[in-house]
């Protein structure tokens, strides 16, 4: 049974419609990421769950019970949010316990568990200083703290490291990440920053403008993007694009007039528009004057220590090839490259869906 189930799901606020009959099964122990721009609808989503917002349509069920009428704090869940939402008067160790205090917990035990959880996440000497007094990532561990406290099926993180630096953001990852495998629990994480999802998720799910574009482990969606949008988003830096017109199966001609050679088992119609997609990794560099080559018009070179990031321009469209590092190019002004056909993605030029393989050319 999964943890929490999601059927045909939408939210409107007046006549604007945010969700669209989202559909998501979330199993026990899983670690969702929740990913897309902002306005995307995630967080909305992440609401709905926790019960903080209620839904126009459909069903929400968690543990095999429908929750859409259930007040947030019957639905098993807890929530990390992006700014704290800590009591300042209160010490760490008062907010941590609140919940408690509140149930009506005794005092002996209430001392006793938030000790014990404020040891976890590493905050068992600073029982007795308000929040003012951290640094943002020890207020978002009092936050998590917090949340654990209530021992829920369920953790919800929205957007729970966007107040941090980049030093910070990578350790508190590291943090929830562990805290979930000692936990055991369900997690559901929205954010809007593809390296935090890629690192943190079982699996990935990418909204855009209120609907799911993919669900999928990080590397199914990056390597298997199921649209242009996906493909896009997914990848720093994301996915190079190049409008392309079908010759036949297997042969494509840019708008220059250069061909291209993808897999032939691809469904793609003669005749048809397409967008070829290949990942700056995946491009070649060949040597100068060699056959059925394109020339890329460097602009810069971006140093990212462990590699290098050559912008250019090919077939008028912004074109980036990746380097390891100590192999980019010095003082050119171009760059010959072509693309390993098993390499290139091929995405219907008008919807920006993935052109699959034909069905007979499945095995059977």
């Amino acid at each position: 049974m999964a943890d929490i189930s999601i059927q045909k799901v939408t939210k409107s606020y007046g006549r604007t419609q945010v969700v669209h009959g989202v559909d998501l099964e979330i199993s026990h122990g899983e670690f969702i990421v929740i990913l897309g721009p902002s306005g995307c609808g995630k967080s909305t989503l992440l609401r709905m769950i926790a019960g903080l917002e209620a839904i126009n349509s459909g069903e929400i069920a968690i543990a095999g019970r429908v929750v859409n009428e259930l007040e947030p704090r019957d639905r098993g869940c807890a929530m990390v949010f992006q700014n704290y939402a800590l009591y300042p008067h209160m010490t760490v160790g008062e907010n941590i316990g609140y919940s408690l205090k509140v149930a009506g917990c005794p005092k002996a035990e209430r001392a006793r568990r938030v000790a014990d959880v404020a040891n976890i996440v590493g905050l068992g000497e600073f029982l007795d200083r308000k929040p003012g007094q951290l640094s943002g990532g020890q207020r978002q561990r009092v936050a998590m703290a917090r949340a654990m406290i209530k021992e829920p099926q369920i953790f919800l993180f929205d957007e729970p490291l966007s107040n941090l630096d980049a030093k910070l953001r990578v350790q508190m990852r590291i943090e929830i990440r562990r805290l979930h495998q000692r936990l055991g629990g369900t997690s559901v994480f929205v954010t809007h920053d593809q390296v935090e999802a890629m690192t943190l998720a079982d699996r990935l799910v990418v909204m855009n403008a209120g609907r799911i574009e993919q669900v999928g482990t990080p590397r199914e969606i990056y390597h298997h993007p199921a649209s242009l949008f996906v493909a896009d988003f997914i990848g720093s830096p994301p996915m190079n694009a190049l409008r392309a017109h079908v010759l036949r199966p297997g042969l494509a001609k840019l708008q220059s007039g250069a061909e291209i050679h993808f897999d032939p088992t691809l469904d793609a119609t003669p005749g048809s528009e397409v967008t070829l997609g290949i990942r700056p990794e995946e491009v070649e560099v060949v040597a100068p004057g060699s056959e059925g080559a394109l020339i890329v018009s460097l602009e810069f070179i971006e140093e990212l220590g462990s590699g290098h990031l050559a912008h250019g321009l090919l077939e008028d469209a912004h074109f980036v090839v990746a380097f390891a590092a100590g192999t980019a190019p010095r003082k050119c002004e171009t760059l010959e490259v072509s693309f390993p056909s098993t390499s290139i993605h091929l995405f219907n030029a008008e919807t920006g869906l993935r052109i699959l393989p034909k069905l007979d050319s499945y095995p059977r």
